[in-house]
């Protein structure tokens, strides 16, 4: 209590709040959390202008605000404490077969609840309330990730607290699967633009594109923010599965014609543009959770569930169905594996013979800086003598980094571990899928489908959650199994 009073005078020394202003929200959170009767009607205009009144602050107040409710309005720890030791002396005094054990337990888990739960309760209840809501957790992670070396544990149980309350509300059974279409709201699709985090969308055609024929774009809706997507997950419906974010391009441009496009733009069916012979899997090729605050609340995986059922229900001989997914990190980490080896931390993860071979340096030393500049400069995509030399050991690698690498248990990707959960099956690493500027940053141009067999998810899912055990294909098996030998090798 005494390290966040200090620091909560700290930051207001730094950029203190308008006295006016402080002591007139300070009043609305006195007033809201300690009303004369709580049903009173404008009790919800006190929590709407509280609201408003966040808003207008700069980050830097909001970060004060945030602290003065984690703290002022925590926990009171003597009501717990009477509390418990009235449970308790009411055991030790009177017959357990007579004591109202439900009031008793009721009183204390009203005790352990934080007052600001209360404030967060009745922010849902106004106009936009939920909205703010999942907002104000937003700006929370974003001031414990700049402060991750600051004593703000009370901001951290406020923000941990939020997300309960927000995973109650945003239950999967809560939410709307919405197909969108080039017909839904143009308010609706210029979210979907702008929200896409997996491949950036390049203007109106393309975003027609991912909304038409041969495509599909499924979005988690909530009742409380219309209009406002959720989760959005695209899916690419082809013949087969996908190598390569080009091929999914090229396989749209392929099947479209000016009539097609311009068929678009009409209210019948879509549908009707399309071959069901061409239809033999579904790509799930970009999901993107749009809400920060939402973080920790697993909503993706029953997105897909859901997509599945209506692809199936609307194409009930498709089986296939496959992802297309980045490989975020994995560029990151043989940087850092490089870095490790040349400081003698670690054995180099490229064999002796692939150094001298890549960078034709006989100096091992020599060649690992020359390999780590390489990498992250990005030289080596320009050269097709490079390209060639790189791809066996970056496959191994990645696979490696997919199959191996963990992190409490489970894999240390988080892309990969998100699908894993689900039941899927690491199936296939792929070269050269995604050469844009991101992929390069990402994965130096790597992706992986993830296979999701419906007989096996089940399984899957259990033997991942309950033992870290990842279902693999041969193919990834192998270079995993390859590069393992080869780094037990270079140990000896």
């Amino acid at each position: 209590m005494l390290k966040n009073s200090l620091l909560l005078l700290k930051l207001s020394t730094q950029r203190p709040m308008d006295r006016l202003l402080s002591s007139s929200i300070e009043r609305l959170l006195k007033d809201t959390l300690l009303p004369k009767d709580p049903r009173a009607p404008q009790n919800s205009q006190l929590v709407s202008e509280l609201c408003r009144r966040y808003l207008t602050l700069s980050e830097d107040d909001q970060m004060i605000f945030m602290q003065k409710l984690a703290t002022d309005f925590d926990v009171d720890r003597r009501s717990v404490c009477g509390a418990a030791q009235g449970y308790l002396d009411t055991f030790k005094n009177e017959d357990p077969k007579d004591i109202p054990i439900v009031r008793l337990e009721e009183k204390l888990r009203q005790a352990l609840t934080p007052k600001y739960m209360d404030l967060f309760q009745q922010i849902g209840k106004v106009d936009g309330g939920v909205k703010f809501l999942v907002d104000l957790r937003g700006h929370m992670l974003d001031i414990l990730a700049k402060n991750a070396n600051s004593d703000l544990a009370g901001l951290r149980t406020m923000s941990n607290q939020l997300k309960e309350l927000l995973s109650v509300w945003f239950s999967a059974g809560l939410m709307k699967v919405e197909r969108i279409t080039w017909q839904s709201s143009c308010q609706m699709l210029q979210k979907i633009s702008e929200y896409e985090a997996v491949h950036p969308v390049r203007g109106w055609l393309d975003l027609k594109r991912r909304v038409g024929p041969y495509r599909r774009c499924f979005v988690f809706c909530h009742s409380t923010m219309p209009n406002e997507p959720i989760v959005v997950l695209h899916t690419a419906l082809m013949q087969h599965v996908a190598e390569s974010i080009k091929e999914i391009v090229q396989h749209q441009q392929s099947l479209e014609s000016t009539s097609s496009l311009q068929a678009m733009a009409l209210p019948s069916s879509m549908e009707n543009l399309e071959e069901p012979s061409r239809i033999n899997a579904a790509i799930f090729y970009s999901i993107t959770s749009t809400q920060k605050g939402l973080q920790g609340i697993e909503l993706g995986r029953y997105l897909i569930k859901n997509a599945v059922q209506d692809l199936q229900a609307e194409h009930p001989s498709l089986s296939t169905f496959s992802t297309l997914s980045p490989i975020p990190g994995f560029r990151d980490w043989i940087l850092t594996c490089l870095a490790q080896a040349s400081r003698k931390e670690r054995s180099c993860p490229f064999t002796v013979d692939e150094l001298e071979t890549i960078t034709e340096e006989e100096d091992a030393g020599e060649a690992t800086a020359m390999l780590y500049e390489m990498i992250k400069s990005h030289l080596w995509y320009k050269n097709e003598t490079l390209k060639e030399r790189l791809k066996e050991p970056l496959m191994r690698l990645c696979a490696q980094y997919l199959f191996r690498e963990k992190h409490r248990g489970f894999a240390l990707n988080g892309v990969a571990n998100f699908h894993l959960k689900n039941g899927a099956t690491l199936w296939r690493i792929n070269w050269m899928a995604d050469t844009s500027l991101r992929g390069l940053n990402n994965s130096c141009s790597l992706m992986v489908n993830y296979r999701y067999f419906l007989d096996s998810m089940g399984l899957n899912s259990a033997q991942y959650c309950i033992k870290g055990d990842i279902d693999a294909s041969s193919q990834v098996l192998a270079f995993a199994a390859e590069q393992m030998k080869l780094d037990v090798e270079s140990s000896l």
